[in-house]
């Protein structure tokens, strides 16, 4: 029987022992029901498509790490020493797709994954294992030159490694006593390779990797990471992607956030990650404003997940945060340390922050009354740098959640900066304020296109920017 390690790399100071199980009632929502309906809704589509089981038993894998009752496979536990260059492989395993079909010639549908680790670097210069997965399409590439990379970032998953999206391919729903994780943008990774072309998941720093905390929205992190991906791919074994291959950026909500910064960095972290395009849908560039979208809605664990992953990175912030969360906080951001999106959306669904800090203040007016806390949330911001490539920025216009004004001034400062910007506002009907609908509505209406789009870019066609008119459009 092998031993199992829990994780708990909470970085507030804890007013109890830390650990992954709470021993106290979590504080009680009125929006509860609602958040459990919706999520029911989710998880009954999702069982529609695919229902993954866990495996029966984790006995035969060594020291695993446990999260929220799932075990952690061993080959996300990194090395503790690492790899000088970015993008360098550390190690590989084949990956079974949790959903997949055989093909007339014996191959797999839609392709051949593999799990992944390489070397990054975080935020704070540091050397970090990032994990993830690249899939081999079994569709051929029909376009020009050979088959292209596209580096995904997928949406918010949660904090717990279990959430992590690699796993999410292989259990595309995982639901015990203790968690609910559904990869819900496994669509959008399978309409990707049924184009032909390749396709590289990050697990972002720290989701997956057990050795400190998802670092949530950080741009630094996320871009490093996603560009990092793509150097990945190109060395894994049987990957048919060359240096020559074309290379896109596909991401929305928290992947939107991490294709744009990627997009930004590439020129000077990345130069031989030469980006033929980039998706951005919802992109949280502001994370001022994001927070105050945030903050009370179906979403709320967002909020703690970004608190947890700043004050693990940026001790400035740390130390503000430290003297204002009050023991309900405390046991709320560490409770949400361990969760995947459905535990948050049914424990901590429309929760407001006020109920966390010891003067009663939401942690947005906490943050912003510190001229050191808000400079971290600055440091945050996207938008002040020309995008490498043509990007394409779409958002809807009754998104509450990553809001719109703040995604639509996103593409704003790209055209100012002289960036090639294809704009999509995306027109929908308010769909409900603060429960999810109003943000997720516009990834699934507008993934043909965009998917549509990208393409284009890696079959080497010119994009038209839109800047021009930019001020005509919502």
């Amino acid at each position: 029987m092998s031993r199992r390690r829990t994780r708990s790399r909470f970085p507030l100071s804890p007013t109890r022992t830390p650990g992954i199980r709470q021993t106290t009632t979590p504080e009680p929502h009125r929006g509860r029901r609602l958040g459990a309906r919706l999520l029911a809704g989710l998880v009954t589509a999702m069982t529609a498509v695919a229902t993954c089981a866990l495996p029966a038993s984790a006995d035969t894998v060594p020291e695993p790490v446990e999260s929220r009752g799932v075990p952690i496979p061993a080959f996300y536990t990194p090395p503790t020493e690492l790899p000088a260059a970015n993008g360098t492989l550390i190690r590989t395993e084949p990956l079974p797709l949790g959903l997949s079909l055989p093909g007339l010639d014996g191959r797999r549908m839609p392709g051949t994954a593999t799990r992944l680790m390489y070397k990054s670097t975080d935020s704070n210069g540091q050397p970090v294992a990032v994990t993830g997965a690249y899939i081999e399409p079994y569709a051929d590439w029909k376009g020009d030159g050979p088959r292209p990379l596209v580096a995904v970032g997928t949406g918010t998953m949660g904090q717990g490694d279990q959430c992590a999206p690699s796993m999410a391919l292989q259990y595309p729903l995982i639901i015990t006593g203790e968690t609910l994780s559904v990869g819900y943008d496994n669509l959008s990774v399978y309409r990707l390779l049924a184009t032909g072309a390749a396709v590289v998941v990050t697990d972002y720093v720290g989701l997956g990797a057990t050795d400190r905390l998802h670092t949530y929205v950080n741009r630094i992190d996320q871009g490093h990471a996603l560009l990092d991906a793509a150097r990945a791919a190109r060395s894994v074994p049987g990957a048919s992607v060359t240096d020559d291959s074309r290379i896109g950026l596909y991401g929305y909500s928290q992947g939107g956030g991490a294709t744009a910064s990627a997009a930004e960095l590439q020129p000077s972290y990345a130069p031989d990650v030469r980006l033929a395009g980039t998706y951005v849908g919802a992109p949280p560039a502001n994370l001022t404003e994001v927070m105050k979208g945030i903050d009370g809605s179906a979403l709320a664990g967002a909020l703690g997940w970004a608190i947890n992953g700043f004050t693990q990175s940026d001790p400035e912030l740390r130390e503000v945060l430290d003297a204002h969360i009050n023991d309900t906080g405390r046991a709320a951001l560490q409770d949400m340390s361990t969760m995947c999106v459905g535990d948050a959306i049914l424990r901590y669904g429309f929760a407001k922050s006020t109920r966390w800090t010891t003067g009663g203040e939401s942690i947005a007016d906490v943050i912003a009354a510190d001229p050191t806390a808000q400079a971290v949330l600055d440091e945050q911001r996207i938008g002040a740098l020309k995008p490498a490539g043509p990007v394409r920025v779409a958002t809807g216009v009754q998104d509450d959640i990553v809001p719109h004004r703040q995604a639509r001034q996103l593409a704003v400062d790209w055209c100012r900066a002289g960036g090639e910007v294809t704009y999509r506002a995306i027109v929908l009907p308010n769909l409900g304020d603060k429960i999810l609908t109003n943000h997720l509505t516009p990834l699934i209406t507008d993934q043909r296109d965009a998917v549509n789009w990208l393409t284009d870019r890696l079959a080497g066609e010119d994009s038209r920017s839109n800047c021009s008119t930019l001020p005509l459009r919502p």
